[in-house]
């Protein structure tokens, strides 16, 4: 079969065909983490963050392929979960900047928007490290031009895509040493290949039984449903014309709701607002150019449907008005989640492991904020590069700090203090969070073999700073060997978070065993409620 240009309509049967394809291989990705760890979520952040474009691509009528890549790639930024998501979502944004204005795209053309997402995914991600998936997307990108420039199709440009994609796939553990210490090849480059073989079989045309994804629902269970809301409609549309100021855009329509969102730019943008009057939102957007795909819910009728479909941010006290620095914190576990609540953050975001946030709920979170300046405290390795994307999305002024794990979000919360300046504030949170050392205890899901370790399924694993430090049968011993590895003379608190897994009379016992093992040392054990982790650990 041969195929002489990518129309709108071939881009949205790959992007939902790769998304059905993802949901149905997620659990093979997952399985793919470096660690043996029941919280690897490659393969479900990349399914989600497929899902999410596939969704805002149905949204209209096929329209021409610029528009199209248009709407994936703010689909899939909106949708972002994890490292791997917010990067796959790089690859389509920039994608969509090298198809911007084009009805179609010949072989060539959709070469070159191949090396246009390389690059910005590459500028997206501070220090890029080959052997992931960005090494597999520009072997992929690499072999698409050089196809392209010798006169293939597109059938056979993208198969060539393929192709070299699964041979820097295998050739992952080679350049990156973790991967080959863990018998297993990248699993972003393992969820891309995936993407490009769906999207191979459907230039082909050949068909695969697939659903089309729902929609994922705007997270609204924070709102009381007994309460008047004072903008109780959700308007959402796409905003065409030439140069769009969006600025000015912003700046018009921040007086007519909250949970504003006016993002993309150039020749479209999408506008999210709660509003009291959509016809207002509505015709401001008319003055810049021409409105399509508008979706209104009210909020007031739907709650319900609403609360019972996407778990999100917890409900929050009423926030205190006119304040200035407002911290948004990423948490996981009910006793976690209230810590992080009495130590002053005024939203906690449900995630982390296994669900991280998307880049749409971190910036709904930082746009229900009351304060103009936000801290976002993402505690988990997989969830910063989200919140980084999610800071480009608001209006706000927004401050990530790269917390890694929660302790070190608790450590940063306790040295913020209300008298300070934001700048000062930021200088001694980071401090203070880079001085913690933290671990965990979970469980394997796989046998696993490294330098130090024999690891089997069902074993307890303690892992720090991405390394396994202690393994064994009972979750206890390997707790108090991760201690053991972490305490230094100077420490002088250890403080262990109990998961939902672990019954308070052991905890207790754990307790007063690591009381007698760390004399002079102050042990706190307290319930976190986390799931997939026994125990939560930091030293100090």
């Amino acid at each position: 079969m041969s195929k002489d240009r990518l129309e709108g309509r071939d881009l949205k049967a790959i992007v939902c065909a790769a998304a059905e394809v993802l949901k149905r291989q997620k659990a093979t990705v997952d399985a793919l983490n470096v660690f043996p760890v029941p919280d690897g979520d490659t393969g479900t952040n990349m399914s989600l963050t497929l899902a999410s474009a596939c969704s805002e691509s149905q949204k209209g009528m096929d329209g021409p392929l610029g528009e199209v890549a248009g709407r994936v790639a703010l689909g899939s930024l909106m949708g972002a979960r994890g490292n791997s998501g917010v990067i796959l979502s790089q690859i389509f944004r920039g994608m969509a900047r090298s198809l911007n204005g084009k009805t179609c795209a010949s072989p060539l053309e959709t070469a070159r928007a191949m090396e246009e997402g390389v690059r910005t995914a590459y500028k997206a991600v501070m220090k890029p490290v080959e052997g992931t998936i960005l090494t597999v997307a520009k072997e992929a990108a690499r072999a698409a031009m050089e196809a392209a420039r010798d006169g293939q199709d597109l059938v056979r440009v993208w198969r060539a895509a393929l192709e070299a994609a699964e041979v820097a796939l295998e050739n992952t553990p080679s350049l990156l040493p973790v991967l080959r210490q863990a018998g297993v090849v990248d699993a972003g480059g393992k969820g891309l290949v995936f993407f490009l073989s769906a999207g191979l079989e459907s230039l082909l045309g050949e068909s695969r039984s697939w659903v089309e994804p729902a929609p994922e629902r705007a997270d609204f269970h924070a709102i009381d449903a007994e309460a008047a809301l004072t903008y109780p409609y959700d308007v959402q549309l796409l905003v065409h014309g030439e140069h769009l100021p969006v600025d000015r855009m912003r700046a018009i329509l921040e007086g007519m709701g909250d949970s504003l969102l006016v993002v993309g730019g150039g020749e479209i943008s999408r506008v999210h607002i709660h509003t009291a009057n959509p016809g207002r939102v509505l015709d401001a957007c008319l003055e810049f150019g021409e409105i399509s795909c508008v979706e209104m819910e009210n909020m007031r009728l739907q709650y319900q449907a609403a609360k019972a479909g996407c778990p999100a941010i917890m409900p929050e006290p009423e926030p205190e008005d006119n304040k200035e620095l407002g911290v948004v914190a990423v948490a996981v576990g009910e006793g976690i989640i209230e810590v992080f609540r009495s130590l002053g953050a005024d939203s906690v975001i449900d995630g982390g492991q296994t669900m991280n946030p998307s880049t749409e709920q971190l910036a709904r979170a930082v746009e229900g904020c009351s304060a103009q300046s936000v801290i976002l405290l993402p505690n988990n390795p997989n969830v910063i590069l989200g919140a980084e994307q999610a800071r480009v999305l608001t209006g706000k002024e927004v401050h990530v700090l790269p917390t890694r794990s929660l302790p070190q979000g608790m450590a940063a919360l306790l040295a913020l203090r209300c008298d300070r300046e934001v700048k000062t504030n930021l200088m001694h949170m980071e401090r203070a969070f880079r001085s913690v050392k933290t671990g965990e205890v979970t469980y394997a899901v796989r046998d696993m073999s490294s330098e130090h370790f024999s690891v089997k399924s069902g074993d307890a694993i303690g892992i720090s700073e991405g390394r396994i430090l202690s393994v064994g049968e009972t979750p206890g011993d390997v707790l108090a060997e991760l201690v053991e590895a972490l305490v230094s003379p100077e420490d002088e608190v250890i403080s262990v978070f109990y998961g939902e897994m672990v019954d308070p009379g052991v905890a207790a016992g754990i307790a007063t065993r690591l009381a007698d093992a760390f004399p002079g040392r102050e042990v706190e054990m307290k319930y976190g409620g986390q799931p997939l982790h026994y125990y939560i650990v930091s030293v100090e």
